[in-house]
């Protein structure tokens, strides 16, 4: 389900705050020495506050932009970001990686650990260890601490009112900022601004560590100026319409070098490119074709020219494309093939599996899930596919026992609770089914929906006294959400 079909739904509550690749200048990095706005005690905002922030974060997000919410893609980029933050102090610290479906070359970092990128910029990158030195910064931007000082100045104001306040200062209209409830805080938001100043001091710093993680991880340090000076032709090529991380994100001929002069610390790293970075940039490359049969054709003739870097991947492009195309047979052999040659890479297995579903083989497209997640249990494709097929196979308690072990390792993926609705549904559990849509809709922002829901969830026969207590009790806090929401829009008024 696309997630922006229900924007209409809620008035529209913009959180998205703290870009670092994607802030309106000047307020691309945030110092941290920062008078007192207003924090009687004086400390860092606390854990507890910054996840629930972190969460109220992604809820706007989803509604305001195009995360993408192809689990190959998201495997993919969670994969990458968690073994650079492996190598971080990130100190605990719980970090979550997307991809929103922009052409913009843009990356931000968001309260909880949140981080996002572009399908532009990831585009953009000649290699993988670029695209990790982008989210190594980001790392580092969390890490050091560089972006609690911003949210800290709104602790002493309701979640939903901090994000509000945030979304005014760093984003406002640019994602769709509740403009009445702006206006009822904008004499607070109008101070923050005043505070907040672009430091090269941060950035530096960002570059420092990021170029750190790097090495840690087993990427090349040298990938982050080298990035930085590509970037910098760029900007002699641009005129007046810079690119989010130019405008953002100046590039200057002494950053490059001061990066690359701690680059040379490390020693030099032929790092071997990852499959998965190959691929997942062909894949954005065939989406970006409208038809899927031209989408197969360009690709084609790209692999009979010889206009590759990496063969796996075109092959890879063109059965992605097929899939598209409905051409299920076609696909199946080229990941047939692809799978001989790379039997345990999570996006031939997944979108083989796929390939079976679409034609009604779900038995094997079980067995081959179920294999795969022996070995990764925690992977995003493998399981929300599994779902999938035992949805489709008519095996809802396999898909909801499933998604449910998943729920560990993930607990706030809307699409996850999609399936388990479905999954509830086809198992005559209908207030847990309607429970769970409610979830989903509060994941991706759509607050009167979620309350309706419940509402529903209430009604349905046999809702024992345990079961109804807990549905009410939610219902309580997204109802004393939605109040909150509805106080700001008088006031503005």
């Amino acid at each position: 389900m696309n997630h922006h079909a229900h924007a209409a739904l809620l008035p529209r509550l913009a959180l998205s705050l703290v870009l670092v690749l994607g802030l309106p200048a000047p307020l691309t990095a945030l110092d941290t020495r920062l008078p007192d706005l207003g924090d009687s005690s004086g400390s860092l905002m606390s854990p507890t506050r910054e996840r629930e922030l972190g969460k109220a974060f992604m809820r706007s997000i989803r509604r305001t932009q195009k995360v993408m919410d192809d689990p190959i893609m998201t495997d993919y980029v969670q994969q990458l970001g968690q073994k650079l933050v492996a190598a971080s102090d990130a100190s605990g610290t719980p970090f979550s990686f997307f991809v929103i479906d922009d052409p913009a070359i843009n990356a931000f970092a968001g309260p909880g650990g949140h981080i996002g990128i572009y399908t532009g910029l990831i585009l953009t990158t000649d290699t993988e260890s670029e695209l990790a030195a982008v989210l190594a910064h980001e790392i580092a931007h969390v890490t050091q601490q560089h972006l609690l000082r911003t949210w800290e100045s709104a602790s002493r104001l309701s979640i939903p009112n901090a994000a509000v306040l945030l979304a005014t200062v760093v984003l406002g209209a640019a994602v769709g900022g509740d403009a009445a409830a702006a206006a009822a805080i904008g004499g607070r938001a109008a101070l923050l601004q005043q505070q907040i100043n672009f430091t090269r001091a941060n950035e530096k710093e960002a570059d420092r560590v990021g170029i750190e993680i790097l090495a840690g991880s087993g990427y090349e340090p040298r990938a982050m100026p080298s990035f930085f000076a590509r970037m910098g032709k760029a900007n002699r090529v641009y005129a007046s319409k810079l690119p989010e991380f130019l405008r953002t994100h100046p590039v200057t001929t002494s950053r490059t070098a001061d990066a690359l002069g701690r680059a040379e610390q490390f020693p030099y790293r032929q790092s071997p490119e990852d499959l998965r970075y190959h691929l997942a940039r062909m894949d954005l490359t065939q989406r970006q074709i409208a038809r899927p049969e031209d989408a197969v054709r360009e690709l084609t003739l790209m692999l009979e020219d010889g206009r590759f870097r990496n063969e796996a991947a075109v092959r890879y492009g063109i059965a992605r494309a097929q899939l598209r195309a409905k051409q299920f047979d076609a696909a199946a052999g080229v990941l047939d093939r692809l799978l001989a040659e790379h039997p345990r890479v999570v996006e031939f297995i997944a979108s083989r599996a796929a390939a079976e579903r679409a034609t009604g083989n779900e038995a094997a497209a079980l067995g081959r899930l179920a294999r795969a997640l022996e070995r990764d249990p925690s992977s995003y494709a493998l399981n929300l596919e599994y779902a999938e097929a035992a949805l489709a196979a008519g095996r809802p308690a396999d898909a909801e026992r499933q998604l449910t072990r998943f729920l560990t390792f993930r607990a706030d993926e809307p699409r996850v609770y999609q399936l388990l609705s479905r999954a509830a549904g086809d198992l005559d559990k209908r207030a847990a089914g309607h429970a769970y849509l409610a979830e989903y809709y509060y994941q991706i922002g759509e607050l009167d929906a979620a309350i309706l829901q419940l509402d529903i969830a209430l009604k349905q026969p046999g809702v024992d006294f345990y079961e109804a207590s807990r549905l009410e009790s939610r219902r309580a806090a997204l109802h004393k959400e939605q109040q909150l929401k509805d106080e700001r829009k008088d006031a503005a008024k």
